[in-house]
């Protein structure tokens, strides 16, 4: 995590005062339950409880204490004890220090996805606000960068918005996979622990038994959880990809927000980059970068090895904080984006009609025509509007072969624009089944 990319209810998340609060809430909920069970007396669970929720865990203590055992858990665990007193003798009892560290991740990540559905929601909202308002905004469609045929500006929005509702029902798929509890002590047999006690401290934390664990959870869990991850950021990058093509000085049919006084360059004045959505390309390579560590994560040693964890230490903290500082900016971005119409419709105009040729083609095949034929004659115009000799209904309609089957007024019928966004309310109709035909 780096200041700049990061947002303070993020950083919250995996704050080391946060850490401890979550081990100690682990400890106090299995202490507590072992009471319930007649394994511990209850007074000691009391105590555990009231002291802990009282104390104010000194991380440079424990800290020193690490120093000291080379063991974070244990270091925690006595700087605990200095707290509780004699009681903390109960505490941690036929548990393994996964135990502690794997649920405490779980929490981590619960909470993390829990915000990156509320980043989503926003996100969201602004895709349906912004497409609505652009629903019937005509714009060129572009297939390997060429002008292909016309569309709306709604309909890219649109676009993007069923693409995070997508990454949205993944997440909260993933989020539930990942929220697993596990205390099952070493080796997951529960030699040395009640497996009801896992379930209450499950139960109490908000999370689901896991399975079966080998004294730790099962890493593809977490495999997909990043995986998720990833995805969503490149479909962050997909959207800021088309708003840097979309500004590029050539095309200019949209751009950010550029405020009163801000600068685009050092050297030249006049620049107005997408420094935004550049911004969010390089994040999104940051979040798939940490795809690849956590499949390899999966394949760990026999009942458990630590090759995973010093990954997570980083992953977990990095790939969640970077995408909801990419998920908020990219928010903003949509919502305050400039659309340029006017120049939408001088881009559809700059090939003088050669989007509609489809459509010739199509009315030289049913009028009687060979597709290979039609095919061969339609081009043969298009590639003269290429080279500049003119507008391409004027060459079609000085054509003879093409005016033998068409007529000047059906030729020109077959360049109407409305033709090619007849069934716009149909696509919004899907995508927003609740709003299609309103504003958002």
């Amino acid at each position: 995590m780096i200041p700049r990319y990061t947002r303070p209810q993020m950083a919250e998340i995996w704050a080391p005062e946060t850490r401890f609060r979550i081990w100690f809430e682990i400890e106090a909920a299995a202490t507590e339950a072992m009471a319930d069970l007649g394994y511990v007396p209850r007074e000691v669970a009391t105590v555990v409880r009231e002291k802990g929720d009282a104390a104010v865990f000194d991380i440079d203590r424990i800290d020193e204490i690490e120093r000291e055992v080379k063991h974070d858990v244990i270091a925690f665990l006595t700087h605990l004890a200095e707290h509780v007193g004699p009681e903390a003798r109960y505490v941690h009892q036929g548990m393994t220090s996964s135990d502690v560290l794997d649920t405490c991740l779980a929490i981590q990540l619960t909470r993390a996805s829990d915000l990156l559905i509320d980043d989503l929601d926003r996100l969201l909202a602004a895709l349906k606000r912004r497409a609505f308002e652009h629903k019937m905004t005509p714009t060129i469609g572009r297939s390997h960068g060429i002008h292909a045929e016309p569309t709306t500006f709604g309909l890219k929005l649109a676009f993007a918005h069923a693409e995070f509702e997508r990454a949205r029902k993944r997440l909260v798929e993933a989020r539930e996979e990942i929220a697993t509890c596990a205390i099952s002590g070493a080796v997951g047999t529960f030699a040395n622990i009640d497996p009801r006690i896992e379930e209450k401290v499950a139960e109490k934390l908000a999370l689901s038994v896991e399975p079966i664990s080998t004294q730790i959870i099962p890493r593809d869990r977490h495999a997909m959880f990043f995986a998720t991850l990833g995805v969503v950021a490149s479909s962050v990058e997909r959207l800021a990809t088309e708003v840097r093509h979309l500004q590029r000085t050539e095309v200019l049919e949209a751009e950010e927000f550029f405020s009163e006084g801000q600068k685009g360059s050092s050297a030249m004045p006049h620049k107005r980059n997408p420094v935004l959505s550049e911004n969010l390309t390089g994040l999104a390579r940051m979040v798939r970068a940490y795809v690849t560590p956590a499949l390899e994560n999966v394949a760990l040693w026999h009942e458990r090895d630590i090759s995973h964890s010093s990954v997570e230490r980083m992953i977990g903290p990095d790939a969640t904080v970077t995408l909801d500082f990419a998920l908020a900016r990219l928010t903003g971005l949509v919502d305050k984006l400039v659309v340029h119409p006017e120049q939408m419709q001088a881009n559809l105009d700059r090939l003088k009609g050669l989007p509609n040729s489809q459509r010739v083609l199509l009315g030289l095949t049913q009028a009687g025509m060979s597709r290979e034929d039609a095919y061969r004659k339609v081009q043969r115009n298009a590639m003269r509007v290429w080279n500049g000799d003119g507008a391409f209904v004027d060459l079609l309609k000085a054509d003879p072969e093409v005016t033998a089957l068409i007529s000047d007024a059906e030729l020109e019928k077959l360049f109407d624009l409305d033709y090619h966004l007849k069934h716009v309310d149909t696509i919004f109709a899907r995508v927003f089944p609740a709003g299609a035909g309103q504003e958002a």
